[in-house]
Parts: structure tokens; sequence; C-alpha cells
């Protein structure tokens, strides 16, 4: 049996690779995404392309009449934490309101399931590893409409029967990914920043830790999803359970992109220290394979880097507070 799936953000990192995985298990796909922050040469040549937002509930709801969409995959957000102080509405229309015109179509068309990118995000400042079973407290405006969203997911199932499953990924990395992106994905950053000849920046001194994941590790398991009738309704953090500091991942970087490239050391920004997480209930619902090491994730992906090259990193054009904007995001 043919199944139709909508992958949101299709056009952006972990979403074509979601995209990819589908097709091999023989859904028809067909992509959603504005292409702010996805390029349309990464979107694999069987999908339908629709370019467009989210946030646009008239082209969502024409979307769902014209297809008849088994699963929905909602991988389209702005997932820049540490900006996300700066664009509040932004970040909220975008990662909520989007989200929601999604959740009512899916309820109005009787989807299957709806299949959700989460964040860590959600946890902030807790007891690590970081739990499913702890009550989120995030610290940031991106991890609170994350939350929002996990919370309306689970009220549109107890009151509309939409069934869902909610995936918390972290630091996910690989080939496929923004490196023109200044704001996040702190690999793509170092990486674009040598093939720059510009030094490797880090906000505060380095000993932030975190579990740096490679894309093969999460996109295979999300994309195959909809076929774990044990894993509906639940939550599941995903991604590496080795965590770093960002001064040893600018020094790994560096290697395998067999470069001596200087670190700079920036003025700190308001962020959680220290977030990895445990991943045991993810390991008894799909049983994964071994996981990428950093060093060999980190091969692969610089590359392709080398190979593709650099990107001119945009700056974002609707900052909407300035107060406390670290000075490089200026």
């Amino acid at each position: 049996m043919q199944y139709t799936s909508l992958v949101t953000g299709g056009a952006g990192f972990i979403g074509s690779h979601v995209a990819s995985y589908l097709l091999q298990h023989e859904h028809k796909v067909v992509v959603l995404d504005d292409l702010s922050g996805g390029f349309e040469e990464n979107i694999p040549e069987e999908c339908l392309f629709i370019k467009g937002s989210v946030t646009d509930y008239q082209l969502v709801n024409e979307l769902f009449n014209t297809h008849v969409f088994d699963y929905v995959y909602h991988l389209a957000a702005y997932a820049a934490e540490g900006l996300s102080h700066f664009i509040r509405r932004f970040n909220y229309e975008n990662n909520v309101i989007g989200s929601i015109n999604l959740i009512n179509a899916s309820v109005n068309h009787a989807v299957k399931k709806f299949i959700f990118t989460s964040s860590i995000a959600v946890y902030g400042s807790q007891e690590l590893p970081l739990r499913e079973s702890q009550n989120p407290q995030p610290e940031d405006p991106y991890g609170i409409a994350k939350y929002a969203v996990e919370m309306d997911l689970k009220n549109a199932h107890e009151m509309f029967g939409l069934d869902y499953i909610i995936f918390r990924p972290h630091n996910v990395y690989g080939p496929g990914q923004n490196i023109g992106d200044k704001y996040r994905n702190v690999v793509g950053i170092f990486m674009n920043q040598i093939l720059k000849k510009e030094a490797l920046t880090i906000f505060g001194d380095g000993k932030q830790t975190r579990a740096f994941t490679y894309i093969d590790d999460v996109a295979p398991y999300i994309a195959a999803s909809y076929a774990f009738a044990k894993a509906d309704n639940q939550i599941f953090n995903i991604g590496s359970d080795i965590h770093h500091t960002v001064q040893q991942l600018a020094e790994e970087v560096n290697k395998a992109m067999s470069s001596s490239t200087q670190i700079t050391h920036l003025k700190e920004r308001n962020e959680v220290q220290h977030a990895y997480a445990d991943h045991c209930k993810f390991e008894d619902i799909f049983e994964p394979a071994v996981k990428t090491t950093l060093e060999d994730g980190l091969k692969v992906t610089a590359r392709w880097v080398i190979d593709k090259g650099s990107r001119e990193s945009q700056p974002f054009q609707h900052i909407e507070i300035k107060k406390n904007l670290p000075p490089s995001w200026q």
C-alpha cells in the first residue's frame, strides 16, 4: 500500500533527509517549504514541491483539500534558540501558529498520524541527562514555542483522536545542512568559517556541553516512525549519547577539515550551559543501530562541505529587539 505524506521543511536539513527516507519506504511525498532556511536542491526529485509557508493557512488548507495525506511530518521551524530572544513575534508566528495551522488541517482531514520534531530546548537547565519524564522548563522563546506545540498535540489527541509522535532531537549535523546560517548549527558555522579563512568563534569559555548528533542517527527513525504503533502519542529524545564541550568540537572540526584555524572567544550569551539527553525510551521502541561517532560524522560532513564550498551568511533582516543582542549578530 502506498501512503501519501506531507513533509514541511523538506528543503531544509533534517526535512530533506526524512523525505528521502520516506521515498525509500515507497511513500508519495509532498514537500512544503518557503526556502527561508533550506534549498530547493536539497529536495529529492521524486517529491512534489510546493513553495510556501506553514503560516499561510489558506495554502495549508488548499494542500489538504488537494491531497489525501496519510501522515504529516512537521519539520518546518526557525530553530535559532539564541536568536529567538530577539525575534519573539517571528518565532511564535512560525513555530506555533504555523504548527497550529497544520494540526487543525490534520484533524479536519483525518490524518492517521502527526510526527513532530520538537527539541531538547524544551527542557531548559535540569538534572542531566535530560529525560522525557522531566517537566519542561524552556529558557528561550524557541523552546517555549516547541513545548506549546507539544501540549497542543496532546490536547488534539485527547479532544479529536489525532495520533502523534514527538521527537526531541539535539545538535544534528551532517551533509545537507545550511552552513551559511550564522545563528544555528555550530558544526556548519565552524566549517564555513574555516572555508572562509575566518577564526572559529565561540560564545563564552567554550565549556558548554552538547551531544552532537549525526543526521543518519536521526532522520531514518523519524521517517520510519509511522509504522511503530508502540510509539503513538509518546515523546522521544533522539540523538547522540556522548557529549562534548564546544571547545572540543571546534578542535575536532579543525581536525576533520585538516585545518589549524584559530579559535576566538566572544562574550558569552544567554544560553543553557549543559544539554544532553537519555535515549533509553527511544532505544526500547526503535532498536537503533550503532550510532555514529563524532569523529566519523565530522569526516563525512567535512568532505561534503569541502565539495560544496562556503556559503555567505545571511543576516536576519527582522530583528525585533536589539537590547542585549550579541555584537556579532548586529
